[in-house]
């Protein structure tokens, strides 16, 4: 059985507050783009296997969310060991949720090759034990969400006539690190209402609370983002904690080219999907 999990990109990232539990409350928008990984697994003669391709991934297997995945439902359900196969081409590190992904299509793929007949809330709860971002790429539509990024709520997303240019340098930018920059503060209009704006708006509307540490630490970042406005992107971010940076154009005035640092990797789509389902 295969499937392709794709990355994510976050709207807006505000830090509200820091949480009894040291986590902090947080809201932003999750958006499903359509950067893929591949996923492929089938029975095993032996043991539980992984075989990684594309973009090397760091640590042992049973520390890979595909098989911590497949760990949490053989501890639930009769579900045989696996030969797995991760074709990796959404960056690590990056703000994109790719490890994410892959667990929760991991989940989604398991629950419907075995006939486990979960409901989506179901695997959404599984999907919570194994990371903050997982349960968004069971439904895999756009939300928003609050708490830690793990309560969601429709919304509504006004990029028909948009696409993206995600540009992504050779710079990794640990959560924990992003953290230690942040001083929790609350907007005047809250994020769920700023998106409903149209995009041209977005640009003082919408932002990463990230990005002010993040970008003192490594300037480059800053320095795409406003290449990307310099060459016609309506909204630019950095997407999550960093670091790909990721610019909104019109689909009619997307740039041909744009010109990356050496090392850069570029990803571009003529549309911007809320609903990867």
């Amino acid at each position: 059985m295969i499937s392709f999990p794709n990355a994510k990109i976050n709207i807006g990232l505000n830090v509200i507050g820091k949480r009894p539990d040291g986590y902090h409350d947080i809201e932003t928008v999750f958006c499903p783009v359509g950067l893929r990984d591949a996923l492929e697994f089938r029975a095993a003669n032996g043991k539980t296997s992984l075989r990684i391709s594309g973009k090397s991934v760091d640590g042992e297997m049973e520390n890979n969310l595909t098989v911590r995945a497949l760990r949490l439902m053989q501890r639930n359900f009769h579900v045989p060991e696996l030969e797995i196969c991760l074709h990796k081409c959404i960056p690590m590190g990056a703000g994109l949720g790719g490890g994410s992904a892959d667990a929760a299509f991991m989940l989604r793929m398991i629950n419907e090759e075995f006939r486990l007949n979960l409901q989506e809330s179901e695997l959404e709860r599984y999907a919570a034990s194994l990371g903050a971002d997982c349960p968004f790429f069971i439904r895999n539509k756009a939300v928003f969400a609050e708490g830690i990024g793990d309560v969601f709520s429709p919304v509504e997303l006004p990029l028909s006539d948009y696409g993206l240019y995600l540009i992504k340098p050779d710079i990794h930018v640990p959560t924990a690190e992003a953290y230690t920059q942040i001083v929790p503060q609350k907007w005047d209009i809250p994020l769920h209402e700023a998106v409903k704006r149209p995009v041209s708006e977005w640009k003082e509307l919408v932002s990463n609370d990230f990005e002010r540490g993040v970008f003192a630490r490594h300037p480059l970042l800053g320095e795409i983002k406003e290449t990307l406005y310099n060459h016609g992107a309506v909204y630019a971010s950095m997407s999550g904690s960093g670091s790909a940076i990721y610019g909104i154009f019109r689909k009619d005035r997307m740039p041909g080219t744009i010109p990356v640092p050496d090392g850069c990797e570029i990803f571009v789509s003529k549309t911007i999907d809320g609903n990867m389902q």
